[in-house]
């Protein structure tokens, strides 16, 4: 055992005194370790960590079930899920946040919301860091104003301090008793204060926009669960109905459950998988270069290996030195590593915006190596090093004889022993294509999205959100009252050319898109559509261009005309292009709304230049007409959006803004009070996170991938250099010489991209799931020749200097065999 310890450090510190070899090769596993420990904390923070509540694999969200997923449910559906067989306790959370207004211990302030049941906290099995739950008096319509706090925002507004268990906080104008502050690990909705969500005990509202979730009875499973969910409110839906059910849009959908942190992040899945494939790749490519070097290591020491073995060495002590320092590159590579990783997720907690993180990785050590990454990181390291150094001790072996110690260690490679590197360095080229093509066509849609004309101009504008505080300003009179006297004074600022009011920004407001059903042109069937509010100068701010008739005028108002204005995609719709004049009706019988088309605008792009299905139908009402019923419910959910039309910089008018709001409506605070450029940005943040991450990459394996050909071409020119000089001495020009060697080296590479492509096609579902959001083809001509481009530029360099190294080769030295 010592005699073998002893070889081993021998061999080590060989190694150590010309570090070269291991330095390159530690390097090369060290990046592909590092990405691969990196990307598995981002996504074990996410999807595979538990959820933090009490014994979670019992949790399940229960509702629609659309593409595999179970969607939001109604308040009426959840109230008809009591009971169930299954469910040991249930409970509800509104998808999204609500804009509140606050007041009191402090300035006025405007917060997230987040409602929920009385009921949600102990089916998480959560129970406050102080105070108590809502009780049922508290969850029920006009019942006692409660609030709970989350922690954060306790620790921010009150200090920490337990005293505030028993104040009140005002909200939306009416004192709520502080019952509750919740422990620091809830961060569902991402809020500041709990509001109960207050429903009568016989909801009518069948409105989708609430997360129900159940903890599962004993003996029950998901599968018996969600057939029990779909049978009851079919059932339900089929009662109700009576003979309206049969084709209705109810009867169509199919009701079910599912694991609840796989509902929660149901959208993240596509983009998580995107992140695991590329990484995945990159390893793959540090492990076939990594094979490579130890390939070309091991034919290096073929001299030598066959010197022990003739003086009687057996196989274990011939194959030592080369197990020895395969060893120690992998003990180099997984600490360097694991370095590596961890200067990633650090900068990425530094730099990276919060919009673009996900709230598993803001949470305390939520972005640090555990044991599970050093686990992954050690086996895949160690084992890589491992088996590179067998296939490089094979191969080694298989070129063992007599020759080679005839020759004195000078024979080089044979064309058989330099095919399996040739064939590890395409393999490379072809991994690293997919890379550079999936960043490619990243790259190529934020260029197009650039070129994109959005519909309407976001510069020098500045936004902000108000939600009038509902006490003070209880109906669409006091509403609009409001909005009026703000615009007024806003435009009086130095330097505002215009101000607008309205329920809608022209793009990034991905949460208020407001649906308005039951619209249908005179004796037609009824559809919905986008429904947005402005005021008359809303189009002039934003220029968004009318093509036909009029915008808003300031006579539009209630008591006169009801009128509205359609986008032209609502036009091509509804109207075959021809909406002017035309009559928009809402409702039924007495109750019935209509409105005549005064104008046909330019379509904006709602979700971002990227998203394909961003042009949707939209009318527009004036603000000064919009109905009560409509207002309310739109205030439920969303603030008011007003928009400044300035000279200069938007930033620079933030303080004057809060002045003149604050003169208006001295207890009005607002929130969100950005340029409406940096809103637009907002939208393409994803594609930008995505090719930053697929951009670095694709530039690693770039560069393991010329590594790769270089070391191939190094060593290959070495071995043949009795060749070139045999060449050179019958007559061969330096400049043949060199081309043989480019040619030799781009034949490897074309080869490479060839199989490249051919695995991309065959394995782009991975990437078709997220590019499809970009309207964008995995199969980009651009991207792919670009990718193209580049590698074949890359690897043209990696076998330049080889390549001149065999056209100045010297005849005579060669020959001698110096």
């Amino acid at each position: 055992m010592s005699v073998w310890l002893s070889e081993i450090w021998r061999t080590w510190r060989a190694s150590l005194r010309r570090p070269g070899l291991v330095l390159l090769a530690s390097g090369v596993l060290a990046l592909g370790v590092g990405a691969a420990s990196a990307v598995f904390t981002l996504i074990d923070g996410v999807l595979l960590q538990p959820l933090p509540y009490q014994q979670p694999h019992q949790l399940v969200a229960v509702g629609p079930v659309e593409q595999g997923d179970v969607q939001a449910v109604s308040p009426q559906q959840y109230q008809h899920l009591a009971g169930l067989p299954g469910i040991a306790s249930m409970g509800l959370f509104k998808d999204g946040q609500t804009a509140s207004n606050i007041a009191g211990d402090g300035r006025p302030e405007q917060v997230a919301a987040l409602e929920i049941d009385r009921g949600l906290l102990p089916t998480l099995g959560v129970q406050p860091a102080l105070g108590r739950n809502f009780s049922a008096e508290e969850d029920q319509p006009h019942g006692p104003p409660a609030v709970m706090l989350y922690h954060g925002f306790w620790l921010r507004r009150f200090g920490g301090n337990p005293s505030a268990i028993g104040q009140t906080l005002t909200v939306e104008g009416v004192p709520h008793a502080i019952v509750g502050v919740l422990p620091a690990g809830f961060d569902l909705g991402q809020a500041s204060i709990a509001l109960p969500t207050a429903f009568p005990a016989h909801s009518r509202d069948d409105g989708t926009n609430y997360t129900a979730v159940a903890r599962l009875a004993s003996g029950a499973t998901v599968d018996s669960l969600a057939a029990e969910v779909n049978t009851r409110l079919h059932a339900f839906y089929a009662e109700q109905g009576g003979q309206a059910y049969a084709g209705s849009f109810w009867q169509r959908v199919h009701f079910g459950a599912q694991d609840f942190s796989a509902a929660q992040h149901a959208g993240q899945r596509s983009t998580s998988l995107m992140w695991v494939a590329c990484a995945t790749l990159l390893l793959l490519i540090a492990l076939v270069n990594l094979t490579n070097l130890m390939l070309l290591r091991a034919m290096a020491r073929s001299h030598d290996a066959a010197v022990r073995g003739a003086l009687g060495a057996s196989r274990g002590r011939v194959a030592l030195p080369s197990i020895a320092e395969g060893l120690l590159v992998g003990v180099v590579g997984v600490l360097v590593g694991q370095g590596l990783a961890a200067l990633a997720l650090l900068a990425v907690r530094t730099w990276m915006p919060v919009d673009w993180m996900a709230v598993e990785w803001t949470r305390p050590g939520g972005l640090s190596l555990g044991g599970m990454a050093w686990t992954i990181a050690v086996a895949t390291g160690l084992f890589g090093a491992l088996v590179a150094t067998a296939l490089g001790l094979w191969r080694g072996h298989a070129a063992l004889s007599m020759d080679s110690l005839r020759e004195g260690g000078r024979s080089g490679l044979s064309r058989r022993s330099g095919l399996l590197g040739r064939l590890l360095v395409m393999a490379q080229v072809a991994l690293a294509s997919l890379l550079l093509c999936a960043a490619g066509v990243f790259l190529h849609s934020l260029l197009a999205s650039a070129r994109v004309d959005l519909g309407f101009k976001p510069d020098h504008v500045l936004t902000f959100e108000l939600a009038p505080v509902k006490a003070t300003y209880p109906d669409a009179a006091s509403v609009q009252q409001l909005s009026r006297q703000l615009v007024d004074r806003l435009q009086r600022i130095p330097g505002v050319h215009q101000a607008a009011a309205g329920t809608n920004l022209p793009a990034g407001d991905f949460s208020g898109q407001w649906n308005m059903g039951g619209l249908h042109l005179p004796g037609g069937e009824q559809f919905g559509a986008q429904f947005h509010a402005a005021d008359p100068a809303f189009f002039r701010v934003f220029g968004i261009h009318v093509l036909q008739g009029r915008s808003f005028a300031a006579s539009d108002v209630r008591g006169g005309e009801d009128v509205a204005v359609v986008n032209q995609r609502f036009a091509d719709v509804h109207f075959q292009g021809h909406a002017l004049g035309q009559t928009i009706q809402r409702g039924e019988g007495n109750g019935m709304w209509s409105a005549r088309i005064v104008g046909v605008v330019a379509d904006t792009y709602q979700f971002g230049p990227e998203d394909p299905d961003s042009v949707v139908p939209i009318l527009y009402l004036p603000l000064a007409q919009m109905p009560d019923d409509a207002l309310r419910a739109f205030r439920m959910y969303e603030p008011l959006r007003f928009a400044l039309k300035v000279q200069g910089d938007p930033d620079s008018y933030r303080d004057a803004v809060q002045r003149a709001v604050a003169e208006v409506a001295p207890n009005q605070p607002i929130d969100h009070v950005y340029s409406m450029a940096h809103v637009v940005h907002d939208t393409i943040t994803d594609t930008e996170f995505n090719l930053m991450l697929v951009g670095l990459f694709g530039g690693l394996a770039l560069l393991l991938a010329c590594v790769g050909v270089y070391a191939v071409m190094a060593v290959a020119v070495a071995a043949r250099e009795r060749e070139f000089g045999v060449r050179a001495a019958l007559g061969a020009a330096p400049r043949g010489l060199l081309l043989l060697v480019l040619r030799a080296g781009m034949v490897q590479i074309v080869l490479g991209l060839l199989a490249g492509f051919a695995l991309g096609f065959l394995g782009s579902g991975v990437l078709r799931a997220v590019v499809v959001q970009l309207g964008q083809s995995v199969f980009d001509p651009w991207s792919i020749a670009a990718a193209s481009a580049v590698l074949a530029a890359t690897g043209a360099v990696a076998c330049l200097l080889p390549a001149l190294r065999a056209s100045r080769v010297q005849p005579m030295r060669a020959l001698r065999g110096e």
